[in-house]
């Protein structure tokens, strides 16, 4: 069924974008959608029309698929995602990525807005994801058999591609443009994390924290598509901070930063494409 559910998204999608030639795509998280407004003659699907399309229910995700050009590049931007906690199941949250991947897109830039664990970060920075560790303790693949993956026990050791990482690195700095590395933590939310919770991830590694991505990762791999991820630092994690924290803040960081995010991915795309 999921099969048949992902091919007749695709073909809506191909009815409606007729010459389909982009084999980039970007899944823009929460404020930071506003990328998809700088390509060029581009062709917006709402996904609520898109048939078996999970449909956001959150703020700050436009639920708009956007075909267009940056340059002479051809890319999808993605304008908004789905998560666990919206009571999708975990097939909904990748069917974006599987449809992505029918359509003929082989390299997949996620973003996303995150709580920073390091004490060193500061909100507004941006963090190129080094690796990740799934504290949703769910997987795509689960029950998944010979449906078009390219890996049903794909290595994770290199998820996040080491070339496109230091393309990215190349570009921040080329761009003046400050970048922090590390490792992001996923839970399922909606509630954010508890102090303990957050030295726990802490303890084990992390970085950064968000409620998205990582199921996306995992599933666009075992597709074998080249991954890059970035994560907007929106707010430091509880008990790192005297403020309370609360989505709004999270849209207002991701907004005032998004200036320097467009440069940036715009840069990383032009690297990849060359």
């Amino acid at each position: 069924m999921e099969e048949q559910n992902i091919t007749q998204a695709k073909a809506f999608i191909k009815k409606a974008i007729p010459s389909i030639q982009a084999k980039t795509a970007i899944v823009l998280g929460s404020g930071l959608g506003s990328f998809g407004e700088t390509l060029q003659d581009s062709t917006l699907v709402s996904t609520v029309d898109i048939p078996h399309w999970p449909t956001s229910t959150v703020s700050g995700h436009q639920g708009k698929l956007v075909y267009g050009f940056l340059g002479k590049h051809p890319i999808f931007a993605l304008q908004g995602r789905v998560h666990l906690y919206e009571g999708y199941s975990i097939q909904g949250v990748v069917f974006s990525v599987r449809v992505l991947h029918a359509l003929g897109i082989q390299n997949l830039i996620l973003t996303n807005a995150a709580g920073g664990l390091n004490p060193q970060f500061t909100p507004g920075d941006l963090m190129i994801i080094t690796d990740h560790i799934n504290l949703m303790y769910q997987n795509p693949l689960i029950g998944l058999e010979n449906e078009n993956l390219s890996n049903r026990f794909p290595d994770m050791s290199q998820a996040y591609d080491l070339e496109w990482i230091k393309i990215a690195e190349n570009a921040a700095k080329d761009l003046q443009i400050s970048v922090q590395q590390g490792v992001l933590a996923a839970g399922l939310g909606p509630s954010y994390e508890t102090p303990a919770e957050i030295r726990m991830m802490q303890k084990v590694g992390g970085d950064a924290v968000c409620m998205s991505t990582v199921p996306e990762v995992i599933m666009g791999h075992s597709l074998g598509m080249r991954i890059l991820g970035i994560s907007c630092i929106t707010n430091m994690a509880a008990g790192l901070s005297e403020n309370r924290l609360s989505h709004e803040e999270v849209k207002e960081t991701a907004n005032k930063v998004q200036g320097k995010f467009i440069q940036l991915l715009t840069r990383i795309i032009n690297q990849i494409h060359q």
